[in-house]
């Protein structure tokens, strides 16, 4: 089989050939890409420096996040954390758990997202969010208003569980 030869090209080297470029067709199109970024999606509970942890998770191709426990989840009266800072009157009253934080969050590369909004009810700000997944466990996040210069740098570790109080 080695020796039959079609215009000049040896069988054996013809398939390798074709079986070179499907295998780069398939490593290089956009379907394969997407599903090496999949696997990098932080998903799971993060602890921020805010002493509150989010649930990130993928949302149409985007990540997300969700408030699922506050250090001190009652106020000084023993009520729910509500969000009475919202600069929207009307959300005042809604629960501090159980809100999107974060949201929009676009994949930048392996392991990056950029374009993304986080939500701050200790001020009732909303801020663009930039992350940078840095280990299995370590998430860095560029937390800013304009430009990513004027920001803080917060890094967010993933967690299992917390204490029992304060989950939502």
């Amino acid at each position: 089989m080695s020796g039959l030869k079609i215009d000049g090209w040896s069988v054996r080297r013809a398939a390798g050939a074709v079986c070179a470029v499907a295998l780069a067709l398939v490593l290089l199109s956009p379907t394969a890409s997407r599903a090496a970024d999949a696997v990098r999606v932080p998903s799971g509970i993060w602890l921020m420096p805010l002493k509150v942890a989010v649930r990130v998770f993928d949302c149409s191709g985007r990540l997300c996040g969700q408030l699922v426990w506050v250090q001190k989840p009652r106020d000084s009266e023993g009520q729910l954390l509500r969000d009475p800072k919202n600069p929207d009157p009307t959300l005042r009253w809604r629960p501090a758990c159980g809100q999107t934080v974060m949201w929009g969050l676009q994949p930048a590369g392996p392991g990056r997202w950029k374009n993304g909004w986080l939500y701050n009810a200790d001020d009732g700000k909303t801020y663009r969010v930039k992350a940078e997944l840095r280990s299995d466990d370590m998430m860095v996040a560029r937390i800013y208003y304009g430009l990513p210069l004027f920001g803080e740098t917060w890094t967010m570790s993933r967690v299992e569980r917390l204490s029992s109080e304060g989950w939502c």
